[in-house]
């Protein structure tokens, strides 16, 4: 072989070997039913590339986030296009105008769903590596951008 060949053949070597490297750090999600509405496709191009000082990671699902680093790995999970939640014995919270159900049924794992907006959002995190006040609060520019039902929450939990 000649070395033009051989040179040629291990930069495509190390080229596939750099792209196999890249995927490992895509963090694979399942989409919700509702993934292809517009108003998550709205969300999703909102995202920021940090949440909770926690670094954006790829998905291979749409409407879908991950935030985390190589040392936590992913601590905050976010899926758009679900039902709409309804009526909830769950405490309800607000951050940055979203109403967020809470669900600590998992603690020290929290699972955050959107109230009063259509499609839902949820925001799965870690509690023990990332503030879900601070997470929710990074996510309500782009969050905000659902509709509105005309749903509220009529009681918050005291700080």
């Amino acid at each position: 072989m000649t070395r033009t060949r051989s040179a040629a053949l291990l930069l495509a070597v190390l080229g596939v070997a750099g792209l196999l490297t890249g995927c490992s750090t895509t963090v694979s999600m399942t989409p919700a039913a509702g993934a292809n509405d517009p108003a998550c496709a709205a969300v999703t191009v909102r995202l920021g590339q940090k949440v909770a000082g926690q670094e954006r990671r790829w998905t291979d699902a749409q409407a879908t986030g991950a935030w985390g680093n190589a040392d936590d790995g992913t601590t905050v999970l976010l899926t758009c296009g679900l039902p709409e939640a309804g009526p909830s014995t769950l405490p309800c919270d607000s951050r940055g105008g979203v109403d967020w159900l809470i669900d600590d049924s998992e603690a020290p794992k929290y699972r955050f769903t959107t109230f009063g907006r259509s499609p839902a959002v949820e925001v799965y995190l870690d509690y023990d590596k990332v503030s879900g006040s601070e997470a929710l609060s990074d996510l309500a520019p782009a969050v905000q951008q659902l509709p509105a039902t005309g749903a509220a929450c009529t009681e918050r939990p005291t700080d």
